[in-house]
């Protein structure tokens, strides 16, 4: 997929989101619209730089943004976070416990593998929410969909794909699966990915369709970034942005982002999971990354709501009396996996 990079940020060349409304404000500009889902695509002019166009159309008070790149491991330098490792079998047999929950997934799909194997819920998953089998990220949402289910024992996923096979995705595609989780939302949403903004402000379609989903708790990871610099959508308000510790879960991992935008943290460093079923892989890997800690905290929200809705366990755990904060982390959840 081309991307560019703009201001220490990724964006499609020649596009802009918006909404209909300011269709008509961007028209001399506008070479071709496509329109799906709650979102409109606007591919420019040859010449027109988005970034400018966005800042115009939004000091006329219009919804826009460059179509910003979103990346599932945005650690491309190496170490513990840039890939997974072959790891031995983890001895977990699903029980018979059932929960109401469903927890969305948007990565980069889903394999098959004997965790979830005769599951209602995988019964519902079709060929396009298939997991990557190439690509540095291929695995990534498989893995995550081992540490949900292991954290929340029972609960369904509901799967789409919006990354490709190296963990890439676009704002575009992320807005239109959160428009189509509307028609039957999750009470917990795990978005295991992010990227900064060309301006470091919120990119307002993403986080109007994230508001769209009133009763859903989306979490999201704080990136690989080693960095302060807000990184979205973990840094919206309304979004629970998750750091990684280290293994003795007292530190920071030292790839994780960081800030006073952080809300929770979790161990992200060496964790196994289930993984696809290829090479010297036999369907387990381990992993580390601020995309795996969030997946811990979604598990724990979700394992919780069994008993209450997902937005009072948020609220009981992240601002609950006496809930230990560490600074630039946030609540940390500590977690046996």
């Amino acid at each position: 997929m081309e991307m560019q990079s703009v201001g220490e940020a990724f964006i499609r060349p020649g596009q802009l989101l918006t909404d209909r409304s300011a269709l008509s404000a961007a028209a001399r500009w506008t070479q071709a619209v496509s329109e799906a889902d709650g979102v409109c695509v606007v591919h420019l002019a040859a010449g027109v730089d988005p970034c400018e166009l966005t800042a115009e159309l939004r000091e006329q008070g219009r919804r826009a943004s460059p179509n910003h790149v979103l990346l599932g491991q945005p650690l491309f330098f190496g170490g513990p976070a840039s890939r997974a490792f072959p790891a031995p079998p983890i001895s977990y047999k699903p029980g018979r416990s059932r929960s109401d929950v469903t927890v969305g997934l948007l990565d980069t799909g889903i394999a098959k593998h004997p965790w979830w194997a005769g599951t209602d819920w995988y019964g519902r998953v079709g060929p396009e929410a298939a997991d990557a089998s190439e690509g540095r990220q291929a695995g990534h949402g498989t893995f995550i969909a081992g540490l949900l289910t292991r954290g929340a024992p029972g609960a369904a996923l509901r799967v789409g794909r919006v990354l490709d096979g190296d963990g890439v995705g676009d704002e575009a595609s992320v807005v239109r699966a959160l428009h189509r989780l509307r028609e039957r939302p999750p009470e917990v949403l795990n978005l295991s990915f992010g990227g900064h903004t060309f301006d470091d402000r919120p990119p307002p379609l993403l986080a109007d369709a994230i508001a769209g989903l009133t009763d859903t708790v989306t979490v999201a990871c704080a990136g690989n970034t080693a960095s302060d610099r807000p990184f979205w959508p973990a840094a919206l308000p309304s979004v629970v942005g998750v750091a990684a510790l280290d293994t003795t879960q007292t530190s920071r991992a030292p790839y994780s982002g960081y800030g006073t935008w952080v809300d929770a943290c979790a161990r992200g460093d060496w964790l196994t999971s289930s993984y696809l079923d290829i090479e010297e892989f036999g369907g387990f890997a381990a992993w580390s990354g601020t995309s795996f800690a969030t997946a811990l905290v979604s598990g724990v929200i979700a394992d919780a709501a069994k008993h209450e809705p997902a937005k009072d366990v948020v609220r009981r755990l992240l601002d609950g009396e006496g809930s230990r904060q560490i600074p630039d982390l946030g609540v940390p959840f500590l977690s046996s996996l």
